[in-house]
């Protein structure tokens, strides 16, 4: 079992009592061992880092991800959400295995590349000549080395029934809840040290029956998995809901079983007053994709709010088709940034927006117990964040120096106690060839 000793690094917990200190972090096989002031002990053997200069924090978690849409950025560049949809929805419609493995694996190494150690996907576009392609984007989560939460997505509301998605995307809804409930068996593993778990996630409201929604919900249930979906992301989807189900996204979600501490909504923008002090009873989380809302001009969500109401809020960058770089450390600066645009410079701190990064996406995900904090005995996912730098020497405060300021390098990023990412290159994968691969993908599939 090998032996990770990262010495005279800062360290941010983020544990119960939130402690930060110039010291050291162990790390023996998948665990953490030992983290504490000053020097760590002697371990024969081990790999000895020299953090000095550096900032050791939790592993990101990432709520939120299209990984399918890296080989499409760039398209409908100025469109609303609606435009951008019906713009890409037949491109979506083409793509396969090979697509779908190719994008994944590029996403997950630009995510790998900014701090994340633990990704959540929803993967709700499965062409009926396409092959199996949760099947190949999670062999790309393996080979890259990330702990994954794929969700299994899905469409039953084509456009022949007033939907958005093309027909040859759509699926019978007794197909989608075998499939799901297959899926569930093939790879869904529950235990602590997990590096696969599967969530149940049909698409949205206005893509998505309400018969789906309410079975998606007891086959989750009932198996024990989170679920998640898509809601309250702009107005046109609220003005929808009110026209169709005379309710508003969240009112119509709450009547089909979905609210509770197993669900998690992707955007959740427009939630007034009262439905956000719902979502904090309940125990309902957000996914918060800041840079993917400013792109699609979709609004600012109310995290400040959120928080102090008791819903987890948790970070996202969602599809790389609306969010180009596909940065988690990018989403810490835009989510506080963004925050304080809307209530002010005390409306979220640099450290609550680091818990949304590590600790509220380990709660959103239901894995509080094993990752989102620097403790002994939880999962060795972790990220050393270089602050010798030109960008960041000077800034007294570690977290507002990686908070505020431009990403900083990444040493080292560990998943499972495994280096995944080292002096700011991924080493699971080749990057350059994966790069040109992506750009082949891209031309095949919009040519």
């Amino acid at each position: 079992m090998s032996t990770i000793v990262i010495e005279g690094a800062q360290v941010a917990t983020l544990d119960p009592s939130r402690r930060e200190f110039v010291g050291h972090v162990v790390v023996e096989g998948k665990q953490i061992v030992a983290v504490g002031p000053g020097s760590a002990p002697s371990y024969d053997g081990a790999r000895v880092i020299d953090g000095s200069g550096c900032l050791v924090t939790p592993g990101f978690v990432n709520t939120h991800q299209h990984l399918y849409q890296w080989v499409t950025r760039g398209l409908a560049a100025d469109a609303t959400l609606f435009e951008w949809l019906t713009t890409l929805y037949p491109v979506w419609a083409r793509i396969s295995e090979e697509t779908v493995y190719v994008a994944a694996r590029a996403a997950l190494a630009q995510l790998a590349r900014t701090g994340c150690t633990t990704a959540a996907d929803h993967h709700y576009v499965f062409p009926r000549e396409g092959g199996d392609l949760l099947a190949a984007e999670i062999a790309a989560a393996s080979e890259v080395g990330l702990r994954f939460h794929p969700a299994r997505g899905s469409m039953d509301r084509g456009q022949k029934d007033g939907g958005l998605p093309p027909d040859s995307v759509v699926e019978d809804r007794d197909e989608i809840l075998a499939a799901t409930e297959a899926a569930i068996d093939r790879w869904h593993d529950p235990s602590p040290d997990s590096m696969l778990q599967i969530v149940v996630a049909p698409c949205s409201p206005f893509s998505v029956s309400g018969e789906l929604m309410r079975d998606a919900a007891e086959l989750a249930r009932r198996r024990g998995v989170r679920m998640h979906t898509h809601l309250a992301e702009t107005t046109d989807e609220t003005e929808w809901c009110r026209e169709t189900f005379n309710c508003t996204p969240l009112e119509y979600a709450d009547q089909l079983g979905w609210t509770g501490n197993d669900v998690w909504f992707a955007h959740g923008i427009h939630f007034d007053d009262t439905e956000i002090k719902h979502l904090g009873s309940t125990g309902t989380g957000v996914a918060h994709c800041p840079s993917s809302n400013a792109r699609l001009g979709a609004g600012i969500a109310r995290t400040a709010d959120l928080r102090a109401a008791g819903a987890p809020v948790g970070l996202g960058v969602d599809g790389a088709a609306s969010n180009e770089s596909g940065s988690l450390v990018e989403e810490l600066r835009h989510a506080l940034l963004f925050a304080r645009a809307r209530g002010g410079p005390q409306a979220l701190t640099v450290r609550a927006a680091l818990e949304m990064a590590t600790l509220d996406g380990a709660r959103i995900l239901g894995r509080s117990d094993d990752i989102g904090s620097l403790e002994p005995g939880k999962l060795a996912d972790l990220a050393v964040w270089n602050l010798n730098t030109l960008a960041h020497a000077g800034i007294p405060d570690p977290i507002a120096a990686l908070v505020l300021s431009t990403p900083p390098p990444l040493d080292l990023l560990l998943v499972n106690g495994r280096p995944v990412v080292e002096q700011g290159a991924v080493r699971t994968v080749d990057e350059q060839s994966l790069a040109e691969q992506t750009a082949q993908v891209q031309r095949n599939l919009t040519a």
